[in-house]
């Protein structure tokens, strides 16, 4: 199985820049405030008219990872609207108050699994770790899940994110490795069997989302990424 790099876009500059630089896709995002909420689904036609590259669109309105019944129903016609303007999925991820997965909500929003999505970081935050992982395994149309493997990120989860994936093959397949991702990781996430790659504000000059996605540098990524999934350390 080849990698496969997905890079954080604000509009269509970073989308066409990302796919130059070899993404395989991209994560649209309308602000990096609170850690990525939605844009607007004209945006969504925008960027899509920008580029063929896979598109799959962050479904979130506020901070933290929990919603309500009155915003679940903005946040079903969003994703219908996104899917209408041209994306390919959607990105999201909801617990409810005890800190697991809400399956409900997600299971409401993905509705009969007719479209790919990707359960963000909210999984991070969840009370009990191996519960949200089983979970999330059951909901429709899921195809893969952000991780770091812990809340403060890839610096603190690696090892965790590791032994995760090495415990369960179906598990290392839905993992996209991010939050906090740094070259020095993807050898031994590679290793562990993991094949996504999530990235954001490495693929931007001085690490800045005022700078647009640069194509050399998601270039480098897609060079160090191809070179450790196909020739892991240890193989």
């Amino acid at each position: 199985m080849a990698g496969l790099l997905e890079v954080v876009v604000l509009q269509s500059a970073d989308a066409e820049n990302a796919a130059e630089g070899g993404a395989d896709r991209v994560e649209l995002v309308g602000t990096m405030k609170e850690g990525g909420l939605s844009p607007e689904p004209a945006l969504v036609a925008t960027v899509r008219r920008a580029t063929s590259i896979q598109l799959r669109v962050m479904l979130r309105l506020r901070g933290g990872f929990g919603t309500d019944g009155g915003e679940t129903t903005r946040l079903k016609g969003l994703g219908s609207a996104y899917m209408d303007a041209g994306a390919d999925g959607i990105v999201m991820g909801f617990l409810n108050g005890l800190s697991q997965v809400d399956l409900e909500v997600c299971s409401e929003l993905a509705g009969n699994g007719g479209w790919p999505w990707t359960f963000h970081r909210a999984i991070d935050s969840a009370l009990e770790p191996a519960k949200a992982w089983r979970d999330v395994r059951t909901l429709p149309g899921l195809d893969q899940v952000l991780t770091s493997g812990s809340a403060r990120g890839l610096r603190y989860g690696l090892d965790d994110l590791m032994s995760r994936a090495h415990s369960d093959p179906s598990i290392a397949r839905l993992i996209m490795a991010g939050g906090g991702l740094a070259p020095e990781h993807v050898p031994w996430l590679a290793q562990a069997g993991i094949r996504g790659f999530h990235i954001g504000a490495p693929a931007r000059p001085q690490r800045s989302y005022k700078s647009y996605v640069d194509p050399g540098l998601v270039r480098s990524w897609r060079r160090l990424i191809d070179s450790e999934v196909r020739h892991p350390p240890g193989m």
